[in-house]
């Protein structure tokens, strides 16, 4: 559904999960097992879609979203800062933290993922060979080598009108992941029409109370991030300057469950 502004489509969202949810029990979320913890069960609606137009304005994104900031302004930075750090630091000021088991949220001392390492995968995983003087290696897929934030800005830049700028954040060795934990998000897809850049973003799970604003929070950044970057680079170059006339347009959200916790049901009544 189309929305005028984010606090009406986020008041929509919640109507709908409280009033038409089912009860779900997957058996187990983020590592923990959730048999005889009634507060872990989850309503839950399929295919939740949203249409929202993004404003250019970060002030007035604050206002309709009411994101956990500062936190979302902090972390964004870290995912857009070109290093693919792994844990980072911002997991711990997220305002959901908790200490939990490092057992089941470390692989190493390294979480499973995190969001700048899918960013920045090109040198992921590589700093220590950094410290020790080593020149990290091209990583490649099955021909051709990684891309990253900057490959698909780079592509909008030489083709604005391209079909192709999609930026994958679930990667294949998440396929089939047995225990640990693996990204929500999907996938971001960027396509520009009638002078304005649209946002597609496809979640695979979203949870109302502990992720959704800062989840189109964090999009709506990064569609505005991309934007200023195109408009940089294009005055570094003689091209026609095309994106100084290109507005932000529509984020367009699914998510395939949206759902919430029942013991997070007191954070919703409230909200």
């Amino acid at each position: 559904m189309r929305f005028a502004a984010f606090d009406v489509a986020i008041r929509y969202a919640k109507n709908v999960l409280l009033d038409e949810g089912r009860d779900v029990d997957t058996g187990s979320w983020q590592g923990y097992a959730t048999v005889g913890k009634p507060d872990l069960i989850t309503k839950e609606v399929l295919n939740l879609q949203l249409e929202v137009p993004v404003h250019e304005i970060l002030g007035v994104l604050k206002d309709e979203i009411q994101p956990n900031l500062p936190w979302a302004d902090d972390h964004f930075a870290e995912r857009v800062s070109r290093v693919p750090s792994n844990p980072g630091e911002e997991y711990k000021n997220w305002p959901w933290w908790q200490g939990q088991s490092m057992a089941l949220e470390y692989q190493g001392d390294k979480f499973s993922h995190t969001y700048q390492e899918r960013f920045w995968p090109k040198e992921a995983g590589l700093a220590i060979g950094r410290e020790f003087g080593e020149k990290p290696h091209p990583k490649f897929g099955i021909r051709y080598e990684y891309g990253d934030l900057d490959d698909v800005v780079n592509m909008l830049l030489h083709s604005p009108y391209t079909r192709q700028a999609t930026f994958p954040i679930f990667f294949p060795e998440d396929t089939g992941a047995d225990g640990r934990r693996i990204p929500c998000t999907l996938h971001y897809h960027f396509l520009l029409r009638n002078n304005q850049l649209h946002l597609w973003y496809p979640i695979r799970s979203c949870d109302l109370v502990r992720h959704f604003r800062d989840d189109l929070y964090l999009a709506c950044r990064l569609l505005l991030w991309v934007l200023e970057e195109l408009r940089e680079r294009e005055l570094r170059t003689d091209n026609p300057q095309l994106w100084m006339d290109v507005d932000p347009g529509t984020l367009f959200f699914t998510a395939y469950s949206f759902h919430v916790h029942y013991g997070d049901l007191r954070h919703v009544i409230t909200s």
